[in-house]
């Protein structure tokens, strides 16, 4: 192929050739011309000396793609090794990418028909600039702003360099460039603004061109976040964007400069400019936005210049209130273009899109929140949610309270009517909840929900919080408009789907926050009305949508229900009727809410309550048979499941082993039923239908297990030893089946029913010996027996016939009963250990749930039976600690994390030993390079703090002088260092600079030795790190959130204590209260 000789770069390179290789690469031909082309366009690519021939093809060529093609070579270059570039190439370099920007951009026609290559070329120049600016470039910007003053198409595109450097200074920066170098360039752009800003504010009211008015005030954009405030409040800069605000063709980009400066954060030295500011736009917006326009239909009608523009100003008020809200309480005039805003955002707050409700909603939650918090810290906090401060005992002198409370009550008074608007648009506009089920799809029918909208969830819980701070802010108001909507759907006035089920799903979420005498009396309205709309209404799917607020509106108020048994029976009983019910959801959402209820209110349901004969649990089971009836498996495993929640609540022993001999049976009545049979022919296992009923029985049995713990142990005992006589029965026919009909036989429906019940035996034990009270004997009467038809099970099987929950299950069993297990730990090994590493270390992805399981296994093993660690031969140690660092170069997520903390508790637990100084010697060097090569690759950025912790302890160790022996190997390493830190500081150094040659000498000991340094201060030590993955190049122009996670967690944590001190922001359902239940 002619095109062979490009590989050639010893003369300039053939520009016709490159054209058509490249067109071949793009065009239409074979896909051997192609794969040929593009193979050529690699090598050139990763040629080290193809950069030298950019200027030569860029001059010669007209083909766009090969301009891009020569571009990106260059980009390479300037990424990765310009500093390591001769300083005349680098400014030659530098010269010509100006030089031709300059040339197309001079010239209107050429500029407009060359835009696509011009702007790659501005992000050249900008990445040149990012190296070489300030220091080796110091009159960049003078020689830009003379260079724009020549004619208006270059200062348009000035303008866009402009803005393409602001972006990558100030919002591309974090894990592209080190710490350093952001600040030196934030320096430099703010020291010489002033030409900038002078270049900026004569475009706009020198020039009449709209292309350069528009660059300018994009450009401007990207700069109001960080220039020195004078240049926006004590220039001309506002009056003039003011101007440009109602001329249509400049209107969205001058209100996202206006954004921008209403959201400036600082002291309150400008207050009286933001005032004016706030004025003159009101007044101008109330001739472009007519007060009584219906925002919502306009925007559904308008164009999308116009739907951007009420998005837009959402932003502008959003950003103003949340600074600066405070200062326009101040005079009457003030206060009259508050309320007139607040009411313009209210109106767009009803816009029919996701968006810009999302940015209005961020904004009330804020506010309703400011609104209540000061509330807290005058008020007893116990009792902190009564309508106004008057009803409380203060906590603080009274005069404290007067002024302050004075001050807030007025504040409230300010904004009572703005509130009680948006109370209406939140209940209006109330998002799903996760409980409820039954949702309306596209085509108007009711069905049960198949996939959860998570940010239909996100939306739900912020809506949620701010609804529960404006209950706590008026409740008479929140209670008068949920009971004024509720008679209209009564009175039939107002009836539809959506309007009852936002409203439900309102009053189901503001359960908490009213006072309990409050709360009961609007509930029992509230159930009242439900239950009697459910009997009037006809149709079957208005039923079902009743029946789905009845049930997330019960299941949201368990503290009503404690204390009102009446209305707990009736809602009961109620649940057991929608049980019956067979619209799609209505079962489901019946039974959730059944257990939801009974773990909240257990007590109530084994204590016979007044009026009656005997305690619930009792009635119910006599009824049990016809109760579940119409109920599917799943449905009945929960149903079991919430019954055992009573059955545990029950304090008297032979009356609990009573009832949970009565509700379980009918499942053991068929146990015996089908083991006896077994007995007289053991093929009678075999059925298909047989196999499901045993499934279907221990899945039962599973569900009572998960909420009766210990006192689930007289039902076990009952059936265990039979049930691990069918597991062995149908282990032995997997592998028979497998052995018979090769690798396939392991999809058949047949051994995918037999491994069904082989993982639910297994996850029956698991539940049990996990849930039940820490008492040795069960240990001892449980674990012995398993031992071979388990774990011998497990060895002698084939591959594909293992369950990876033998796994999870001794890894349960090795947590519960800790050093108890030591001694069976090797027998454990032998099993599992060497024949587990063989199905997972072929690949990456074979095997995945044993994978995670195995490495959970050696975890438990390491934290509780570390002993038996000690006590393995150094090849079988070798063997862990080979998996271990195979489990952290895993790139599955949880399985490299496991395989992090299993090796942070190993590192850990040796070291307290007499084998420290030997297992360090033999793995210290090995880990090291590990997880350097995990730390430097992207696909291993969420492990990011287990590594530098992992790091973090092995420089301590060789810095501390824990080790008493040397790390190196005299033998090979003649030359004796004076300690071990110095041996891992020159062993570190070599190691990185192999890894990077990228990097100078100098970089890679400048990091190491801070390593040093900051053995000791976790955070320096976790910076240090970050920076030198940003030099080494690896990490840039990513994602780098995963480098910042820990400080995302911390964060997560103030906010669950922020709710857990307002009622009701957590809901009463989600709260551990076992103890209300009394």
């Amino acid at each position: 192929m002619a095109a062979e000789k490009l590989r050639d770069l010893s003369q300039p390179i053939d520009v016709p050739l490159l054209d058509a290789t490249v067109a071949a690469f793009y065009g239409t031909g074979s896909k051997e011309q192609r794969t040929a082309a593009d193979q050529i366009l690699r090598d050139l690519q990763n040629n080290p000396d193809m950069w030298l021939q950019v200027m030569h093809i860029l001059q010669n060529t007209q083909n766009l793609n090969t301009k891009f093609f020569a571009l990106q070579v260059l980009e390479g270059v300037i990424k990765y090794r310009w500093n390591a570039l001769p300083l005349e190439q680098r400014d030659g370099m530098k010269n010509f990418i100006s030089d031709i920007i300059v040339q197309l951009s001079g010239n209107e026609a050429s500029f407009r028909m060359e835009r696509l290559y011009v702007n790659k070329l501005n992000i050249i120049l900008v990445q040149i600039l990012k190296h070489e600016w300030p220091l080796r470039w110091r009159s960049f910007i003078p020689d830009l702003v003379s260079a724009a003053k020549t004619s208006e198409t270059i200062c348009e595109n000035c303008m866009a360099i402009l803005k393409l450097l602001s972006e990558e200074v100030f919002d591309f920066s974090r894990g592209e460039m080190t710490q350093q170098k952001i600040k030196e360039l934030k320096q430099s752009l703010n020291s010489e603004f002033q030409l900038i800003h002078e270049l900026c504010l004569y475009v706009l009211s020198a020039s009449q061109r709209a292309e350069l008015i528009r660059a300018t005030l994009s450009t401007l954009h990207a700069f109001l976040s960080w220039i020195p405030l004078g240049y926006i409040f004590e220039s001309p800069l506002l009056e003039t964007l003011l101007k440009f605000f109602p001329l249509p063709v400049y209107r969205n980009l001058t209100l996202k400069c206006l954004i921008e400066v209403a959201a400036l954060q600082f002291g309150d030295y400008y207050d009286t400019q933001y005032t004016k500011m706030y004025n003159i736009f009101m007044v101008q917006l109330q001739t472009i936005l007519l007060p009584t326009t219906n925002i919502p239909e306009a925007y559904a009608q308008g164009s999308s210049e116009e739907q951007t523009f009420i998005q837009n100003l959402a932003l502008f008020f959003t950003s103003f209130y949340k600074v600066h809200i405070r200062i326009l309480e101040s005079t009457q005039e003030n206060i009259a273009a508050l309320l007139s805003g607040l009411e313009y955002l209210i109106n767009i707050s009803y816009v029919d899109d996701t968006e810009v409700f999302k940015v209005c909603l961020d904004y009330w939650n804020i506010l309703v929140s400011e609104l209540f918090e000061p509330h807290r810290s005058l008020e007893n906090p116990a009792a902190a949610a009564t309508n106004m401060l008057g009803n409380q005992a203060p906590l603080m002198p009274p005069g404290m309270v007067d002024g302050l409370g004075s001050q807030l009550l007025q504040r409230r008074q300010l904004y009572a009517g703005p509130m009680s608007k948006l109370r209406t648009l939140m209940i209006c506009r109330m998002a799903k909840p996760e409980e409820v089920l039954i949702i309306e799809d596209e085509n108007g029918n009711i069905v049960r929900e198949t996939l959860k909208d998570n940010d239909v969830l996100v939306q739900y819980k912020i809506m949620r919080e701010t609804l529960i701070y404006l209950s706590h802010l008026d409740h008479d108001d929140t209670e008068r408009q949920m009971l004024r909507k509720l008679s209209k759907q009564l009175g039939g006035e107002d009836w539809t789907w959506n309007n009852l089920n936002t409203l439900c799903w309102a009053i189901g979420s503001i359960s908490g926050s009213m006072m309990e005498d409050q709360e009961n009396r609007f509930l029992v309205m509230v159930i009242r009305d439900l239950l009697n709309l459910c009997e009037f209404t006809k149709g079957k799917d208005n039923k079902a949508v009743i029946a789905s607020n009845i049930m997330y509106v019960v299941g949201q108020y368990p503290r009503f229900l404690r204390a009102h048994w009446k209305f707990l029976k009736t809602v009961v009983n109620k649940l057991f009727e929608f049980m019956h019910e067979s619209h799609p959801g209505v079962q489901d959402m019946a039974c959730d809410t059944f257990l939801k209820i009974v773990q909240k209110c257990k007590r109530k349901f084994v204590i016979t309550q007044l009026g009656e004969n005997e305690p619930f649990v009792s009635e119910l089971l006599s009824g049990l048979s016809t109760t579940i009836v119409d109920l599917e498996p799943h449905q009945i495993h929960t149903f079991y499941e919430s019954v055992g929640s009573m059955v545990q609540a029950e304090s008297d022993s032979q009356k609990r082993d009573e009832y949970l001999q009565r509700l379980m049976h009918l499942p053991n009545q068929k146990w015996l039923e089908i083991i006896g049979q077994a007995r007289q022919n053991v093929d009678f296992l075999k059925d298909h239908d047989v196999i499901r009923t045993v499934l279907n029985i221990l899945q039962t049995n599973t569900s009572v297990a998960s909420s009766l713990g210990t006192y689930f142990l007289p039902q076990i005992s009952l059936i265990f030893l039979d049930m691990l006589n069918v597991y062995r029965m149908y282990s032995e026919l997997i592998s028979k089946s497998i052995a018979e009909g090769g690798p396939y036989a392991s999809r058949t429906s047949f051994v995918k029913l037999l491994r069904s019940v082989k993982r639910e035996t297994l996850k029956l034990i698991e539940t049990f010996l996990d849930k039940a009270e820490d008492q040795p004997q069960i240990g001892k009467q449980f674990v012995p027996p398993m031992m071979d038809p388990v774990l011998g099970d497990y060895a002698r099987n084939v591959p594909d016939a293992r369950e990876s929950e033998v796994l999870s299950l001794f890894a349960t069993i090795v947590n519960k009963y800790k050093a108890a297990m030591v001694e069976d730990v090797p027998r454990i090994f032998e099993a599992v250990f060497q024949c587990t590493l063989e199905m997972i270390t072929k690949n990456f992805e074979d095997y995945p749930e044993h994978r995670l399981k195995f490495f959970s296994l050696l975890c438990a093993i390491a934290t509780h039976c570390f002993h038996a660690l000690i006590c393995l031969s150094s090849q079988q140690l070798k063997f862990v600690m080979d998996s271990i660092i195979w489990a952290f170069r895993h790139t599955e997520r949880n399985i490299a994390e496991t395989g992090l903390n299993l090796l942070l508790e190993m590192l850990k637990k040796f070291q307290a030993t007499e084998f420290c100084n030997q297992f360090y010697r033999t793995y210290f060097l090995t880990i090291e390079q590990e997880i350097f090569a995990v730390l430097t690759d992207t696909f291993h950025k969420p492990g990011f703090k287990l590594h530098v912790l992992v790091l973090q302890h092995l420089f301590c160790l060789a810095e501390t002088g824990a080790l008493t022996e040397p790390l190196w190997d005299a033998a090979t390493n003649p030359y004796p260092y004076p300690s071990n830190a110095a041996f891992v500081l020159e062993y570190t150094i070599k190691l990185l600079s192999t890894s990077f040659p990228n990097m100078t000498a100098a970089e890679v000991t400048q990091f190491v030795n801070g390593l040093f340094e900051s053995t000791n201060d976790l955070s320096t030590f976790k910076n240090h790190i970050r920076d030198f993955l940003v030099q080494s190049k690896e990490f840039s122009a990513q994602d780098n959130k995963d480098l910042y996670a820990e400080e995302a967690a911390a964060q997560r944590e103030r906010e669950r204590q922020r709710m857990l001190s307002v009622p009701g922001l957590i809901a009463p359902s989600e709260l551990q209260d076992e103890m209300l239940d009394s």
